[in-house]
């Protein structure tokens, strides 16, 4: 049987579950495809680093280099993490002409332009399943499934620790702080949970995805982001009130009305108010998925484990899998890392995407007050769907919660602006955006 050489950088968690995952599926893996993958060395931080799976000593080093150099070494998987030693760990690797598989969402969306050209000048290529949604193939279905279809939507739960605080506050009524505690206890928030809640990490993955299905590479600068401290207890009851439940999305979507010139494209990352009746609004706990709509496949949805040593590493394995057959074919860019298609393509302002709102105001128990904040908003030309004001509430404030129809983001933040100046609203506004995934 034809046998392939890998050299791989990183033996923690991820590292280490691919060690693993070959160990116990490696003969099926080469009954498949009819290539085995062989193991050659292991780079890592230090010798005796905490790992979830053993690995022998006589597989590790702690110099890179004699992995990336090693001539024995035909396929380089990265799985260290970071942007910079890691950035040149994946050069070094592709200037020699290998094959690199990488798990780095961040490295991709920091350098992706770079490393892809770097692939494509040194005739090898670069594999990235693992960087979005950890078991989920999303990147083989964008970039192979759907390669026939012009992609109009994608909509992605893609942070698990995000995921898991929402819906503890929505299952459970806990508050964030308390929600975000237990997710650290659990270890699916690290102490500085920022990365996650902040709605980093989505952003990276959410980038990814808009880049692949829209053929321009789209930088970090040119997401708009929002995480999910901000969310609260009070927001989840009335979101649940009105049918809705709230999950962080990463959205991509088409806004350009044929689907035939260069893209125009909002990439945005936001807590957002799903329809309780769709499946995304059922995707609970440390859970991913992506819903991707086509204009020839329609509707799909994709679900799984979004992170976790198995589930990365079954990506990991999808990818080598790939590389070594490209090998043995002599194929190394039979499917490009990234294909630019559409390099006219152009990421909206957020100022200028149109969506619904969900809007709490806390104001003034009196007569006459929603009709200066009505005032207000008609003055925007925006348009209020319908109105919630508690019957019970005890206090000389009570809260307001209103639905807006579709307006521009400009246009609601300039309203909202001027309403929190209200004599009446006495603290300021909260906004979430509404996408009812139709």
């Amino acid at each position: 049987m034809h046998v392939v050489n890998l050299g791989m950088i990183g033996g923690g968690t991820v590292g280490s579950g691919v060690f693993n995952a070959l160990q116990r599926n490696g003969d099926l893996l080469a009954k498949r495809i009819g290539v085995r993958i062989n193991i050659v060395k292991i780079a890592v931080k230090a010798f005796d680093e905490p790992r979830p799976y053993p690995i022998p000593r006589s597989y590790l080093t702690t110099d890179w280099r004699s992995v990336v150099n090693d001539p024995q070494v035909q396929i380089v998987a990265e799985l260290a993490g970071g942007t910079t030693v890691a950035r040149e760990m994946v050069l070094s690797a592709l200037r020699l002409g290998k094959p690199v598989v990488t798990a780095n969402k961040a490295l991709l969306s920091a350098h992706g332009p770079e490393l892809f050209a770097t692939a494509k000048a040194n005739n090898t290529n670069l594999y990235y399943e693992a960087s979005v949604a950890g078991g989920i193939p999303i990147i083989k279905a964008l970039r192979e499934g759907f390669v026939g279809n012009r992609i109009t939507h994608i909509y992605g739960i893609v942070n698990g620790t995000c995921n898991y605080i929402l819906t503890r506050m929505t299952r459970d009524g806990m508050e964030f702080d308390a929600a975000l505690k237990q997710a650290q206890q659990l270890g699916y928030a690290e102490a500085d949970p920022s990365l996650d809640v902040d709605g980093l990490d989505a952003m990276h993955k959410t980038g990814i995805l808009a880049s692949l299905a829209h053929g321009f590479w789209v930088e970090p600068s040119q997401i708009y982001v929002e995480g999910i401290r901000a969310v609260t207890q009070t927001d989840i009851r009335f979101a649940d009130q009105l049918g809705y439940v709230i999950k962080l999305l990463g959205i991509v979507k088409r806004l350009d009305a044929d689907g035939r010139a260069a893209p125009r494209v909002q990439v945005s990352v936001y807590p957002t108010l799903v329809p309780k009746h769709h499946l995304l609004a059922g995707v609970n706990d440390v859970f991913n998925a992506v819903f991707v709509r086509g204009d020839v496949v329609g509707d799909t949805l994709f679900y799984g484990r979004g992170a976790g040593k198995d589930a990365t590493a079954s990506a990991v394995l999808s990818d080598l899998a790939d590389a070594a057959l490209d090998l043995k074919l002599g194929t190394k860019q039979r499917v490009p890392a990234f294909a630019e298609h559409e390099r006219y393509g152009k990421v909206v302002p957020i100022e200028e995407v149109s969506t619904r709102y969900y809007v709490r105001l806390e104001v003034v128990d009196q007569p006459g007050v929603l009709a200066q904040i009505s005032s207000i908003f008609g003055r925007a030309r925006i348009s209020i769907s319908s109105v919630i004001q508690p019957e019970d509430h005890k206090g000389t404030t009570v809260p307001v919660i209103m639905m807006m129809h579709a307006a521009q983001n400009a246009a609601m933040l300039h309203a909202l602006r001027q309403i929190g100046k209200l004599r009446v609203v006495k603290s300021k506004p909260v906004m979430i955006r509404v996408e009812n995934l139709e």
